[in-house]
């Protein structure tokens, strides 16, 4: 089975009350620096990025300048539309993947859509349709397009409430048409970061979240065990009471452990979350999740996944 990572380069981040403007704009150069020595002699290293519709915004800017030398993009299209209006959204979808589908590897549709908070998309009226329509119109266009290795899907996160009705509502939203069309799932976890985990018990709880969203959640939408899972968004900040050598750990245990439930769980991609800071003398959580701080310079967890990528990586 393949294993490949990936990771988001951009300094722009969102927290549970919106958009978190990085304190110092993103260098395509140091950034392009980085990526390169991330990736070290690993054939594939993704990069995520996000464009909105309808505005068309992109995070971070031109994401296909970073898009070579083996890379290629990990694009999440998101649904923002306040009123929750579908007109326009499948023709975005299609557009995106003619225009951007030759550096595509993997094609997100829609950000969160089972958290209502402002940044996400869970947020937003009729994503499930949005979700639904989405998936079936980039698969179609891609396989339209001659781009049968574009992988087509979306991303959620972890649900703790046993009332929550998401997972049995896109089971009776989706049709044989997005069952064809779904090539992956993703799920954004942060263990020890908004609860925190003991370090002797970190591994067990990645091991139960992953089994949890693969036996629980993904069942009650009724997909199936050969439906790969990609871990999309996945970090450990540093900041006040959170030190760095605290998080070159994290990041080693979680991607070991992520790892090594490829085979069980169908889990095909690791991606972090972020490259940089968003500002690293910031009070928050959000402003911290950088490999490195806000001026480029490194954090030891930085070398820790460019080792990870380098050992664990398997092509395709």
């Amino acid at each position: 089975m393949t294993f490949t990572f990936g990771i988001y380069p951009g300094g722009l981040t969102g927290d549970d009350t919106g958009i978190i403007e990085p304190v110092r704009p993103d260098d395509p150069a140091l950034i392009t620096a980085a990526l390169s020595e991330l990736q070290g002699e690993a054939p594939e290293l993704l990069v995520r990025a996000y464009r909105s519709h309808p505005s068309g915004a992109h995070s971070p800017e031109c994401p296909e300048q970073y898009a070579a030398d083996g890379r290629k993009l990990d694009l999440v299209l998101q649904f923002r539309n306040p009123a929750g209006q579908l007109d326009g959204w499948t023709e975005f979808v299609r557009r995106t993947v003619r225009a951007e589908g030759h550096r595509l590897a993997v094609l997100q549709i829609c950000e969160e859509p089972n958290l209502d908070l402002p940044p996400v998309d869970g947020s937003i009226p009729n994503v499930l349709q949005a979700l639904v329509d989405g998936v079936i119109a980039a698969k179609e266009e891609a396989l339209a397009c001659g781009y049968d290795d574009l992988a087509v899907g979306f991303n959620a996160v972890p649900s703790f409430d046993p009332a929550d009705t998401f997972w049995t509502d896109l089971g009776r939203l989706a049709d044989e048409r997005f069952h064809r069309a779904l090539d992956y799932v993703g799920l954004d976890f942060f263990p020890d970061v908004f609860r925190p985990v003991p370090p002797a018990q970190l591994a067990d709880a990645v091991r139960a979240v992953l089994t949890g969203f693969r036996r629980a959640a993904l069942t009650a939408a009724g997909i199936g065990p050969g439906v790969p899972i990609r871990i999309c968004e996945n970090g450990w900040p540093t900041g006040p009471g959170r030190d760095e050598a605290r998080q070159a750990e994290v990041v080693e245990e979680v991607v070991r452990t992520v790892a090594g439930l490829a085979d069980e769980l169908a889990v095909t991609g690791y991606a972090f979350f972020a490259l940089r800071d968003a500002d690293s003398a910031g009070p928050g959580l959000f402003h911290h999740f950088g490999l490195l701080r806000d001026d480029y310079s490194r954090k030891p967890a930085f070398d820790v996944y460019r080792r990870l990528i380098g050992e664990l990586t398997v092509a395709r």
